[in-house]
């Protein structure tokens, strides 16, 4: 059966989980139109000037009759299309199921049926069809008013529905059904006014008002009234209290208004960039930036914003976590291509039996970072209006998604999109001004400056505030004693004491709430963040109704404000104020609380806590759960390649171990973070990070003083790779040595035997010992033949059969050096794994090279470079450098070979650095300078010596002879001659020969 999906999201698949079986946009868009006239013949002429009202009217029938065609082809033999030679329409049939049909049945059914129960039947099994809006994505006028029609039907079935279960008695599902009636007419109080009785019928009092404080909050920031008087009414009757007056209105900020919305009308042109609101804390950013979103919301844009805490329990990609969840980006999930949905899965499930994230091996899989980030862009892009982004508080936001937002300002030029991101003028640990400055290099950023208030704007901010204009010398003391700061203007007027410094504001404001809200107040400020009602009632000593009646007293003196769906303070400064007023022995007590409350609150799932858990367990003196939890977080961060946010994780729990007792449980505890810390130390810092190679020893001293020989082996593996970067290449042979003696055929995984082979055939061969290497080549490609990766990040038989390839050159096996690197290479393309193919390619390279084969190293350097490039592989990237380099010739081609030499370097990765210099040198002397030329052989004699990288050293002493004079460069070739023969470089041995015998 064909199933055609029209309700939030637009598909035609075989099934109800099967392939699709069209991606036509207009296919289906065509099948949409004839759907909602279903039964009523539409002519085709009419049909084509809507569909296609920019081509000619033959154009347009020929367009009309190519989808026809296409949709005979999905249709198949069903007869639901009816077409003759003037007009279409669409027919039921049993063999094609349409949602939009579907729902109209069963909602003709509802309004027909005379019990409740068959109401609830039929009423239900409608809204269960209702996904979305009706084709989300589509912008056709045609459509406009058949979408407004649905919604409205299913709106009136929402309130058919909710009569009837509140009938039946089912309250509970009465209020979902509430709830659905607010996501579909948000700006509609009726529903909140139905939700909040129900909630207080079921004795949810809490619930009832926050229902009532995001209702509050949704009228004042997107139209700037409040509630009506009978959703008041409701209000009372729950707690009898009076409701806030309205916040106070901007002032003062014309001019940098202006820029905004300058700015934000250039960005919905198709100009995305970003708009950065600076200045002191309290000085009226935030407020500046909601007047900007209450003006795009009031153009139709698509508006989603979020903030972020200065706190260490947040999780990577939070920010774009919250906007990709925001209702109104919904439409544009349910568009995106399957491809680019898994990738929103990875930060955002799509339900409850999405399933969990992919696992992602930090290095194996880093490349995939890419993919993951222009999925998330093709979400937040893909509404097809313009959007604003309102991020606020910048300063405290985490690595990755200021990563994210620089690849997807990037990735479409012409997108719609700004963002509006507020900072503190002090800008933190520096990460954002390195963001910034990058944004200001490529043209996308525009700096808003905010200033104080002056003397004017403090009276007209306060007349609106107190709805009294000061007199001169009242004036006068309120702009002296608040700076003209708005936040201490308004602070002040609303303490309602002689105003003074902020600080002394703040804490006589936090004295106007009870004992009990002041209680609540201390306890939210400990959470750091947003929260919910339901984790203060669990973690206060108060009951239920205690905490409802605090925070509600607490948001009508507008010290709290609604916040997603919960509450945060209405500014960072009144958190801080209020946590201060707390005790530091209640502190413990209450971050203890708090964590344990989190635990109940998430039974089974609290990965989406987990930083939070661990910061407030650490806080509250319990640093075992606390390190339990940082790994998990860690754990999640990686999955979404926010390798910078795992490594500071795991370094605060490393922290938390470095005080604990001494002693085998503290041992293994330290090694397991130890073990999932290297994978993102390498995958962001590099193989031959500083960082990797002291944790890879501290791992390998706690494994084996734990007798976990599998860790010692996977941890030598591990830093045989750091020091065989960094160019240490004896050091790094004895680490692959020590690895090699712990394989055990009957105990330890072929995988990680062959792992340990891998490591000591690789630094076999840059010792020049090419025989012994190609023996345990083979045998890692056996052990790991099927293994997702080695521990270095790549597939092992691929990067066997690469690296193999020289060892065979240098044996003197031309064809099988030929045959070995073009395995690799054929390979690694048949994988989904571009990392694999860039070792591939770059081991290819360097075979071609040796070959002299100048058209295979052209080809093969300009793929690699494109593909680093594309993904991000920095130490591959500059093997692509100096081989294209080489090969190109001339002094572009240089300049590309010292940029390359000097990135390794810069980077410490000095393996095959002296074949790197004898490239470096070829050309020099190709450019008849052989003063450099010398040089460079020189360092290439001496780093390889120095470095025991020996396999090229006598190459690079044939090179050097050309320049000594006729004894000296005959006793230069013996030397080389020998160290050849030594090393059983056959290759090169005969080259050295070939030139003793012209002396």
């Amino acid at each position: 059966m064909l199933y055609v999906s029209l309700l939030g999201e637009q598909s035609v698949t075989h099934g109800a989980t099967g392939p699709a079986v069209t991606r036509s946009p207009r296919a289906i868009a065509l099948v949409g139109y004839l759907v909602t006239h279903a039964g009523l013949p539409q002519p085709r002429q009419r049909i084509a000037s809507l569909f296609w009202p920019d081509s000619s009217d033959a154009q347009a029938r020929t367009n009309l009759r190519r989808e026809l065609h296409h949709l005979r082809q999905v249709l198949g033999g069903d007869s639901a299309l009816l077409a003759t030679a003037t007009d279409l329409s669409w027919q039921d049939t049993p063999h094609c199921r349409v949602d939009v049909r579907v729902f109209d049945a069963e909602r003709r059914a509802a309004l027909a049926a005379s019990e409740d129960e068959e109401v609830r039947a039929h009423a239900g099994a409608a809204l269960a069809e209702y996904h979305g809006e009706l084709m989300p994505g589509l912008a056709d006028e045609w459509l406009f008013e058949s979408r407004a029609e649905l919604e409205q039907q299913c709106v009136s079935l929402c309130d058919l529905l909710g009569d009837a279960q509140c009938r039946l008695g089912d309250l509970a599902g009465a209020a979902e059904t509430a709830r659905r009636r607010i996501r579909l007419r948000p700006l509609e109080e009726l529903g909140y006014r139905t939700l909040m009785e129900l909630q207080a019928d079921l004795g949810d009092r809490a619930g009832a008002v926050s229902t009532y404080h995001q209702c509050a909050a949704r009228l004042e920031r997107e139209l700037g009234v409040v509630p009506d008087r009978a959703t008041q009414a409701a209000f009372r009757r729950l707690l009898a209290d009076a409701v806030p007056s309205r916040e106070s209105r901007l002032v003062g900020r014309t001019h940098e208004f202006t820029r905004l919305r300058e700015r934000w009308q250039q960005a919905a042109r198709g100009q995305p960039s970003v708009a950065l609101v600076r200045g002191d804390a309290g000085v009226g950013k935030t407020r500046l930036v909601v007047e900007l979103a209450r003006l795009a919301r009031s153009q139709g844009a698509v508006v989603a914003g979020t903030q972020c805490f200065g706190t260490s329990g947040r999780l990577a990609l939070a920010p774009v976590a919250d906007w990709l969840r925001n209702p109104v980006l919904q439409p544009a999930l349910a568009t995106l291509a399957p491809v680019w949905r898994a990738e929103v899965d990875r930060l955002v499930p799509a339900g409850k039996d999405s399933g969990p994230a992919p696992v992602v091996r930090a290095v194996a899989d880093a490349w995939q970072r890419h993919r993951f980030f222009e999925g998330l862009a093709r979400a937040l892009t893909g509404a097809g209006r313009p959007t604003l982004l309102v991020l606020d508080n910048a300063q405290w936001c985490d690595q990755e998604t200021l990563a994210f937002l620089l690849f997807c300002l990037g990735l479409e030029p012409r997108a719609p999109l700004l963002l509006a991101a507020t900072q503190r003028s002090d800008p933190g640990d520096g990460t954002l001004t390195g963001w910034t400055e990058r944004l200001r290099a490529t043209g996308r950023l525009s700096a808003v400056d905010l200033s104080p208030l002056d003397l004017d704007d403090t009276a007209r901010l306060a007349e609106s505030v107190s709805g009294l204009l000061p007199s001169g010398d009242e004036l006068t003391l309120l702009h002296a004693a608040t700076g003209g700061f708005p936040l201490s203007v308004v602070e002040a007027l609303r303490s309602g004491g002689p105003p003074g410094d902020l600080e002394a504001v703040l804490t006589e404001r936090l004295r106007q709430p009870s004992p009990d809200a002041r209680e609540i107040a201390g306890l939210a400020a400990a959470v750091g963040r947003d929260f919910s009602l339901d984790l203060l009632t669990e973690a206060s000593d108060l009951d239920a109704e205690a905490v409802v009646r605090a925070v509600d007293e607490l948001w009508r003196l507008r010290i709290l404000r609604e916040f997603r769906d919960g509450y945060d303070f209405s500014h960072d400064l009144l958190r801080d104020a209020a946590y201060r007023q707390v005790t530091r022995a209640r502190r413990w007590l209450l971050h203890r609380r708090l964590a344990q409350s989190l635990e109940l609150l998430h039974p089974g799932d609290t990965g989406s806590v987990s930083a939070q858990l661990a910061e407030q367990y650490a806080r509250g003196g319990r640093p075992d759960r606390a390190v339990a939890f940082y790994r998990r977080a860690a754990e999640l961060a990686a999955g979404t390649f926010a390798h910078g946010e795992a490594i500071r994780l795991l370094r605060e729990a490393l922290s938390l171990l470095a005080d604990a007792p001494a002693g085998p449980e503290t041992d293994r505890r330290e090694l397991a973070v130890l073990e999932a810390l290297s994978g993102p130390l390498n995958a962001r810092l590099g193989y031959a990070s500083p960082d990797l190679q002291r944790a890879l020893e501290r791992s390998i001293v706690l494994a084996e003083r734990l007798g976990q020989q599998d860790s010692t082996l996977v941890a030598l593996v591990g830093l045989w790779t750091s020091r065989f970067v960094q160019g240490r290449t004896a050091r790094a042979h004895e680490a692959a040595k020590r690895a090699l003696e712990l394989v055990d055929d009957d105990r330890t995984k072929d995988e990680l035997n062959g792992s340990a082979h891998f490591a000591f055939a690789g630094s076999s061969v840059s010792l020049g010992r090419p025989g012994e290497a190609l023996r345990h080549f083979d045998l890692a490609a056996r052990l790991t033949r099927g293994a997702p990766s080695l521990p270095i990040g790549t597939r092992p038989e691929v990067h066997s059969l690469a690296w193999a390839a020289h060892a065979h050159w240098l044996l003197g096996h031309e064809d099988e050096a030929l045959r070995s690197c073009r395995e690799a290479v054929r390979l690694a393309r048949t994988m989904t794994h571009p990392y694999s193919l860039a070792v591939a390619l770059a081991y290819a390279g360097i075979t071609h090279q040796m070959r002299g084969d100048l058209d295979e190293v052209e080809e093969l350097s300009a793929e690699l470079r494109e593909l680093c490039g594309r993904y991000g592989f920095a130490y591959y990237r500059e093997w692509g450098l100096v081989l294209g380099g080489w090969v190109r010739g001339d002094a572009d081609g240089l300049a590309d070979i010292r940029r390359g030499v000097a990135n390794l370097k810069a980077e410490g990765s000095l393996a095959r650095m002296p074949y790197w210099l004898a490239l470096q040198a070829d050309l020099l002397a190709r450019h008849n300078r052989p003063g450099p030329a010398r040089a460079a052989l020189d360092a290439a004699l001496v780093v390889g010596q120095a470095r025991d990288d020996l396999w090229w050293l006598p190459e690079v002493l044939r090179l050097r002879s050309t320049y000594d004079g006729r004894e000296q460069g005959r006793i230069r070739l013996k030397t080389a001659v020998d160290l050849a023969a030594a090393q059983g470089s056959t290759t090169l041995r005969l080259r050295c020969e070939r030139d003793l015998d012209r002396y």
